[in-house]
């Protein structure tokens, strides 16, 4: 079970991003679409009474919701999304990279051209006509590495910190490190000694994390965040104590932690909560979510 699910932020374009999405990518639907109620809005909310809020959907069965609301967060690469591509369970990888590339390029942006790197024979990153970063690669035949795998890229004030970042991930949730490879300590660049490619699992998930050998000039926002489905409040309150790191980025189970990196930890069964009249209203008066106060 997927218990970790990247959010999306997107400026009213939730639901065109998730129609794109499900259509470009094979074996994809959209699950849910929830609703802004039409009343207990906050003021800058108004104009979403009764439009879409959120928009789940699944690109081989991975979970991802887009949120639709303003342009208050900016998305960019600090999180993106590896999509790896492994012959020995496709002969047709390569064509479906290209195919997939075209498509995801179009509107868009190409931040490394596909072609042949030292680390894989056929990749390529592309920002997409929403902002949202796709790492496509084609790998080692029988890695049997996961498709979609979440990537985080330590830049600006956290550079040099993933190694830090991936023993810190891993204590709070209890998972484990998989490989790390380092840049040579005398490399003639902003990471030398630092991450070159990492991952680690937490609740039986994949990141990856590396540090970027150039300055960016941006870093993690909410414009993607991490949501965590968490058992109970006894487990929701832990991690919210070990990973809330920045008291002004707390609101309504949205957290920030050391890095820069925006969690939001909910109850397993929030959508139960906000069946229940008033709860849109509770939630939006919460820092940390209180289960008990939704009655």
């Amino acid at each position: 079970m997927q218990r970790i699910v990247p959010n999306l932020w997107f400026d009213h374009t939730a639901a065109e991003a998730a129609e794109f999405y499900t259509s470009v990518f094979p074996d994809a639907r959209i699950t849910e679409t929830i609703h802004y109620p039409t009343e207990g809005l906050l003021d800058f909310q108004q104009e979403f009474a009764g439009d879409v809020l959120t928009v789940e959907f699944e690109i081989r069965g991975y979970r991802f919701i887009a949120i639709n609301a303003g342009p208050d967060a900016t998305v960019n690469p600090s999180i993106s999304f590896m999509l790896n591509f492994d012959p020995a369970g496709d002969p047709d990888a390569r064509a479906h990279i290209d195919a997939l590339w075209e498509r995801l390029s179009d509107g868009g942006e190409a931040l490394m051209p596909l072609g042949d790197y030292d680390f894989s024979s056929w990749y390529g990153w592309v920002k997409d006509k929403y902002g949202i970063t796709w790492q496509l690669m084609l790998t080692e035949a029988g890695t049997h590495a996961p498709f979609i795998v979440p990537s985080l890229m330590f830049t600006e004030a956290v550079q040099n910190r993933a190694s830090e970042a991936i023993d810190y991930y891993t204590s709070v949730f209890g998972g484990h490190v998989g490989t790390v490879m380092h840049y040579p300590e005398d490399a003639d660049s902003a990471a030398a000694g630092g991450v070159m490619f990492g991952d680690f699992e937490l609740l039986g998930q994949w990141f990856a994390a590396m540090d970027s050998g150039v300055i960016h000039g941006f870093t993690f926002t909410f414009g993607v965040s991490l949501m965590v489905e968490c058992t109970d409040q006894a487990e929701l309150d832990r991690w919210w104590a070990q990973l809330s790191s920045v008291p002004e980025a707390e609101q309504c189970g949205w957290c920030a932690d050391r890095f820069g990196v925006s969690w939001q930890l909910v109850p397993a069964n929030l959508a139960e909560l906000m069946s229940k009249p008033g709860s849109y209203e509770k939630l939006m008066a919460m820092k940390k979510i209180d289960v008990a106060a939704f009655g």
